[in-house]
């Protein structure tokens, strides 16, 4: 099958450091390049695929200072894309609602996955472009918007071979934070418990530029080095040290959160999380088992006083039956299939390549 993959730009696929979407992106595309796809991949120029690349920015734009009409480039993508969609038998949009009204003007069909959250504003593109097939990440990510044409939810998946598993926490011990610094993500949360709790808190992740004003007043003032330490963005292996190492994984979220890819990866590496019970986390945490969900600041600080209970391989063993890219990628191809169907259905006729796959 002819698949174009249409990454945000805003990363590297896969990123560098921080950005779960392009992750996934990246583990999708390489996979189905191994299942015999023809797969063209739209991304910045820095990315690294197995597929056919189409740059459309020679770098991720979050690395390029001189970058300051980040619309444009996605402009650009998406003119690239439909002005090309005969070429494939599917596009995969990984870009939000961007794609919508240039989904509509082709006979290619999209299929919209959906990485972030509804609001007030955009909700009301996604009503009018409701007809649309969309995948959802988690079944939680869909109660904001029930009546938009869902065709599957697909879990994002990692590769479990690629965290090393950590049999037991690194001593002395300590707690985990990993994602933005932004206030949904509840760094605040995180450093809380520890400090109810005496653990250390070792925190890593990124502090974009509309969050740097909490980030100065509510995070940075709470930094001493010792108690709680920030160690800024990490790379893979120093996010799998950190995760693997720690007796938990804090996720003190306070908002819906569409997936939470932090959370399969600290347990892949044998690290239970201890999150808020919002969004997708109760369909990612089996609780007493790999993690427990909590309802306040309080019930995280009593939920360490039972780590114990935890056996860190059981936490590894829910990620490779449950979030593997096997398992992500087996989805989608079901995804891509319904759709080409449900497209000869309703044109008459069906690529051969489509057939072939």
């Amino acid at each position: 099958m002819r698949i174009a993959q249409v990454a945000p730009l805003w990363e590297r696929v896969p990123p560098v450091t921080y950005g779960g979407t392009e992750l996934v992106v990246g583990l999708l595309t390489d996979e189905l390049v191994r299942r015999g796809h023809e797969v063209t991949l739209f991304a910045s120029g820095d990315s690294i695929t197995l597929a056919r690349l189409e740059p459309i920015h020679p770098c991720a734009m979050r690395q390029d200072p001189s970058l300051k009409e980040y619309a444009v480039c996605e402009a650009l993508e998406l003119a690239q894309v439909y002005k090309r969609a005969s070429e494939f038998d599917i596009i995969h949009s990984h870009v939000g609602y961007s794609s919508l009204p240039l989904a509509q003007l082709v006979k290619t069909p999209t299929v919209h996955t959906l990485h972030g959250i509804f609001t007030p504003d955009n909700v009301k593109i996604f009503t009018y472009f409701q007809q649309q097939p969309y995948v959802s990440i988690s079944k939680s990510q869909r109660q904001a918007l029930p009546e938009l044409n869902y065709v599957a939810t697909i879990y994002n998946g990692i590769n479990v071979a690629s965290y090393q598993f950590y049999p037991q926490p690194q001593q002395p011990p300590y707690l985990a934070f990993l994602g933005r610094f932004s206030p949904e993500k509840g760094p605040h949360h995180a450093i809380e418990i520890a400090k109810r709790t005496g653990l250390p808190l070792r925190m890593a992740g990124k502090v974009d530029v509309v969050d740097k004003d909490y980030f100065e007043t509510a995070i940075k003032p709470h930094i001493d080095g010792k108690q709680i330490e920030f160690l800024g963005e990490v790379n893979h292996s120093q996010k799998n040290k950190l995760l693997g190492g720690a007796v938990a994984t804090l996720f003190p979220i306070t908002w819906r959160e569409p997936f939470g890819l932090v959370m399969t990866e600290s347990m892949a590496a044998g690290t239970p999380v201890i999150a808020m019970a919002l969004g997708s986390a109760p369909e990612i945490i089996v609780p007493g088992k790999t993690g427990f969900l909590c309802q306040s600041v309080d019930e995280c600080v009593m939920a360490l006083d039972r780590l114990s209970e935890i056996d860190r391989r059981a936490c590894r063993q829910h990620v490779e039956q449950n979030f593997s890219v096997k398992s992500m990628v087996d989805g989608y191809e079901a995804v891509y299939r319904q759709i080409v169907a449900n497209s000869l259905d309703n044109d008459g006729c069906m690529p051969t390549s489509a057939i072939a796959a």
